[in-house]
Formats: C-alpha cells, sequence, structure tokens
C-alpha cells in the first residue's frame, strides 16, 4: 500500500487543481487494475493488452500485479507460452467483467439521454397566454418529441423556478436582470381600450389625465399598479388611476370590458382580435403604454437539457410565424 499511496501523492500533486482527493485517486487506481487484469484476459497475453490499452506492457504488468497483491491472492497463471485464470481468478473477472459492463450500459445510457429530448418537463405560463397562444401547441410538440411528458401550470404570479422545480417559464415582462437565462420568443404591446357602449356612456378620454375620471378595471400584477405611464408627443405622462374592479387574470379584465363595465389596459395578444372585430376600441392611439417581452425563462445556461432546448427552439420558431399578427 506504501507505493500506491506515494503514487497516489504524486498523482494529487500533479492534478489537485480538479479538486480530485487521495480516495478519488485509489478508486481510480482500482478501477485501472480492474481494466488492465479483464484486457489481459480477454487478449491472452500482456502485450496485447499493452496495445489495447495503450499502456507499455510494464504499467500492464505492473497493475496486474499490484491488483494482486492488494487482494492477496494470484488471478493468473503464468508461463511463457499462455496465461490461465486461477479459481480466484475466474470469480474476479467475472465480476469484474459485469461491473465494467453495467459501466459501460449506463454511460450510453447516459450519453442518449443527454442527446434526445426526453422525460418529464415541467413548465409555467401565464394563465390566459398558455390557455390562448400555448395550448394548441402542445399537440404538434409532443408529436415531435413523444419521449418528452409535460406538466403545465398556469398562474400569473412570478413563481420561482429552483425553488418550486421547474424546468422553463414563460413571462411577459419587461425582465430585470437575473441569474435566470432568458430568450425573448415575441413581443406584445400594450393597448389602452373600452367597449363603445362605455364610450357612449362615459365620453372618451383623449388625454391621458382624463383616466382619473373614468372606470378603471385594473390588473392586480401591473408593475406599477395604479400609475399608468404613457409616452406621448409631448413625452412620457402619468396618472393616478382608481380603479372600481381589480382582477389578477387578463381574461377577467377583458371579460368586463366587454360588458360595458370600463377601460382596460391589456395586452395585444389577449385583445387583438376583440379590436380586430370592434368589440373594443383602442383610445389615445398616440400615447403609448409600451411593450412587453415574451420570454421563455430557464435556470441556467451550463448543461442545458435537451427537453427545455427543444421546447424553446419549437416555441421560438412557432411565435416567429403568428406573433406579427399581435
Amino acid at each position: 500500500m506504501g507505493i500506491r499511496y506515494i503514487r497516489a501523492l504524486q498523482i494529487w500533486d500533479k492534478h489537485h487543481k480538479f479538486g480530485l482527493t487521495i480516495p478519488d485517486i485509489e478508486i481510480m487506481d482500482r478501477f485501472l487494475e480492474m481494466k488492465t487484469f479483464c484486457a489481459v484476459v480477454d487478449a491472452g497475453s500482456f502485450v496485447k493488452a499493452s496495445e489495447t490499452l495503450g499502456l507499455s506492457k510494464a504499467a500492464v504488468s505492473r497493475y496486474v500485479a499490484e491488483l494482486e497483491s492488494r487482494l492477496g491472492v494470484r488471478l493468473l497463471h503464468r508461463t511463457t507460452r499462455r496465461l490461465s485464470l486461477t479459481e480466484e481468478g475466474e470469480l474476479f473477472f467475472t465480476r469484474s467483467r459485469d461491473l465494467l459492463t453495467g459501466l459501460d450500459e449506463a454511460e450510453t445510457e447516459i450519453r442518449s439521454h443527454s442527446r434526445a429530448a426526453m422525460g418529464l418537463l415541467r413548465v409555467n405560463a401565464p394563465v390566459t397566454f398558455g390557455i390562448r397562444h400555448l395550448g394548441p401547441l402542445w399537440g404538434q410538440f409532443c408529436s415531435a418529441h413523444p419521449r418528452v411528458k409535460l406538466d403545465i401550470t398556469l398562474a400569473d404570479r412570478t413563481v420561482d423556478l429552483v425553488e418550486e422545480g421547474y424546468d422553463l417559464a414563460i413571462r411577459i415582462a419587461n425582465l430585470p436582470s437575473s441569474t435566470l437565462i432568458s430568450k425573448r420568443l415575441a413581443t406584445t404591446r400594450m393597448v389602452l381600450c373600452a367597449s363603445p357602449t362605455y364610450l357612449q356612456q362615459h365620453g372618451t378620454p383623449l388625454h391621458p389625465d382624463d383616466l382619473s375620471n373614468h372606470i378603471i378595471i385594473a390588473y392586480s400584477y401591473w408593475s406599477t399598479r395604479d400609475e399608468w405611464t404613457f409616452e406621448g408627443p409631448a413625452g412620457p405622462v402619468s396618472v393616478t388611476t382608481k380603479p372600481l374592479m381589480r382582477s389578477n387574470n387578463g381574461d377577467s379584465c377583458r371579460a368586463a370590458a366587454l360588458s360595458h363595465l370600463g377601460i382596460i389596459l391589456q395586452p395585444s395578444f389577449l385583445v387583438g382580435d376583440d379590436l380586430a372585430s370592434g368589440a373594443l376600441i383602442e383610445l389615445m392611439p398616440e400615447f403609448h403604454s409600451g411593450e412587453l417581452g415574451i420570454y421563455a425563462v430557464y435556470p441556467s445556461r451550463k448543461q442545458v437539457s435537451p427537453k427545455v432546448r427543444a421546447l424553446v427552439d419549437f416555441l421560438a420558431s412557432q411565435f416567429a410565424l403568428t406573433s406579427s399578427a399581435w
């Protein structure tokens, strides 16, 4: 053990920067002994085994000798013409071959898994966007990636991907800097609008300041809460609104506006069809409320799993074709 310990110290001194400990080195040493022994048995000679392993004949002989010394038994009968296994060698060879084969199979399986999109994929998305724009896409994605199982959670609150165990989230926002990795899939503009009936009954606001005298239906998760900011011809304008109704769901706000209750500020992906049909009318188009990015967000750029990468690429390609309508 003394020689092996000294050699481990020498290797450790050379490679400690990689984080290897002496026990790590000893495990590697034992694995190499086992692999070398099996190669000698398979090849039938130390010379052929050295060629297979890319080691010198002296190194092969040393590894086998150290293995026998550590085990305290002779594993091979050596003659000038041939090698043969002892009874203990037969047993050790069988067990070693099983272990090495199992390791090869495990590595092959992991490499295959790392290249293929497969396994459970947990995704979080906003409720309305998830129903309207993601729901119709899941069938196509699953057809393209049949080994991926989807677990979709719809919630408008901002989830903690790491703490709550999500692989990916869709977020519609001006993303602050963070440790998360994001890919912009599309953009959506915020639209101030109301129904024609509401405007007939309450008048049409011509300036953001007029909103303080109108019925407002507010979205609970709007980052600026009741302070609405617009970019107008003369620069930015802010107004403090006084909502009659709040909701944490955009569809609820839209439904209230369609029932003529008040004015909403909602993304174009939600109200675009209503604007096109005339069910809702855009107000003060010269005062812009900005655009929001639609992002795929995931925890880390390193070791991004194929299932996450597959979904990000799929959504990016889909929204490149459809989001122009928003």
